[in-house]
């Protein structure tokens, strides 16, 4: 197993990325545009945003600004997809720039100073910042996917009063070095 910090920071974003996918996969497409209210953000502008993001951020990640002159930020709080098709071909944009990017990074580069907007981050620090911003937007999405799907929800983690059988299945393995997503 590759224990270093790229490949485990490109195991949180996929794990992430696999939460988002299957919250979203359980709601009918009318869902993925629902706002509680007009001040929230539906699933399709969360999805806009994220994926806005990550092109900004991860395009030319070790030589230009991650706040890319041709982003728009305010335009990605707009609903602007018409189809489910629209918001998953977004997403898949934005991840894959983001997981390329990484994956062809060094760990000789994790020292290099990048930056965003002007603020100098080492690649390490600029990983960070969005293991941190990423994982809260996909929050809002299960959240409100959960909301949605309602009584039809399937848990993307351990379901309510199943602790216990899943720790007697993770304490019957022996013990070993793994990621914690390894067995999903």
């Amino acid at each position: 197993m590759d224990t270093s910090y790229l490949a485990s920071a490109i195991k949180q974003f996929e794990y992430y990325k696999m939460l988002g996918e299957k919250a979203i996969a359980q709601l009918p497409d009318e869902a993925l545009f629902w706002q509680y209210n007009a001040e929230s953000n539906s699933i399709a502008v969360i999805v806009n945003h994220m994926a806005g993001n990550m092109l900004s951020r991860f395009t030319d990640f070790l030589t230009t600004d991650g706040e890319k002159p041709w982003r728009n930020r305010d335009a990605e709080f707009e609903d602007r997809f018409k189809s489910r098709e629209e918001i998953i071909a977004h997403w898949d944009k934005g991840w894959e720039c983001l997981l390329t990017t990484l994956r062809d990074l060094h760990t000789e580069q994790l020292e290099t100073v990048v930056y965003i907007r002007n603020d100098g981050h080492t690649v390490t620090e600029a990983i960070n910042r969005q293991l941190a911003h990423y994982p809260y937007h996909i929050g809002q999405i299960v959240y409100i996917a959960k909301m949605a799907a309602n009584e039809n929800w399937e848990s993307l983690s351990i379901s309510r009063n199943k602790s216990g059988d899943y720790n007697t299945r993770k304490f019957d393995q022996e013990k070993s070095r793994r990621h914690f997503t390894d067995d999903l």
